[in-house]
């Protein structure tokens, strides 16, 4: 019998540039967190920051290495946020739904050997995998099936500005946004007033698996943004309350952000419009 009291699981996993890392991206995961456990079905267990790596082209994108830095500074004292750096260390940019897949193949092996062969789809989230067809002693099964049901799930946390970028032509592939609702999940911080509920009313995929997108209203309103952190150190002003201080002495130290770096990949075309666009072509 499965103990109804029991809770599931949960892992939150953010994908993003965190160019820098603000207070606001840490604020998500608290968001987060406080609704799961409001529910009482389910339990976080962890964070997970995920920086993208250089090939993603963006504008203004500095080095991964100093964005996991400051990742890592910012989270230094949280005892259930971490910051992985598998995806920004690969030297082709990765599709979300690929950096889902390894973190949740991680949990089915954890074994450092893990790589992005490895990383396959989900059947369905929290059902057993199929059993290999040799495989019929029931007893192995009874006895794996706990196990199975144990491994947490992972979801992928944004805020609403990710979500409504499933709408933007060949920035997300179809195939790659129904696996990720329809497998994985989402936890959208969205503001109070925000239209979000009506964006995926007008999205079939959306509608059809918002059971597994779960909302938070964030009644604290909070602004902050990378764009307006790299904007107020070009002008000379000052950032300070709105990054750890960590962070803002690591980019002072480093000068990270000026006019220079934010036309970085000026003129190129995002990672993303690129391979989905020619991807089309073929």
């Amino acid at each position: 019998m499965e103990d109804p009291d029991k809770k599931t699981e949960v892992i939150l996993l953010a994908c993003g540039s965190f160019n820098p890392i603000t207070n606001m991206h840490l604020r998500l995961f608290e968001l987060a967190k406080d609704y799961f456990n409001e529910t009482g079905k389910y339990k976080v267990i962890k964070g997970i920051i995920s920086p993208v790596g250089d090939a993603y082209k963006k504008k203004g994108l500095i080095s991964a290495n100093h964005r996991v830095t400051m990742a890592k500074l910012a989270t230094k004292n949280s005892d259930w946020v971490e910051v992985d750096d598998w995806e920004s260390s690969q030297s082709e940019w990765l599709e979300t739904l690929k950096v889902l897949r390894y973190h949740h193949q991680k949990l089915l092996s954890p074994d450092p050997t893990n790589s992005l062969q490895n990383a396959i789809p989900l059947t369905k989230p929290g059902r057993k995998r199929k059993q290999e067809p040799n495989r019929h002693d029931p007893i192995k099964k009874k006895n794996q099936s706990p196990d199975i049901k144990s491994v947490p799930q992972v979801k992928l946390l944004c805020g609403s500005d990710m979500l409504e970028s499933f709408g933007i032509p060949n920035l997300w592939k179809l195939e790659d946004i129904t696996e990720i609702v329809e497998n994985h999940g989402l936890v959208c911080i969205s503001r109070a007033g925000n239209n979000i509920q009506k964006f995926i009313y007008e999205s079939d995929i959306l509608w059809r698996h918002k059971n597994n997108i779960h909302l938070v209203e964030e009644w604290i309103t909070n602004d902050i943004s990378s764009t307006k952190i790299r904007r107020a150190l070009r002008r000379g002003q000052s950032i300070r309350y709105l990054v750890p201080d960590v962070v803002q002495a690591y980019i002072e130290k480093n000068n990270l952000y000026s006019p220079e770096s934010e036309d970085r990949n000026a003129g190129v075309v995002l990672a993303p419009l690129q391979k989905h666009a020619s991807d089309s072509k073929n």
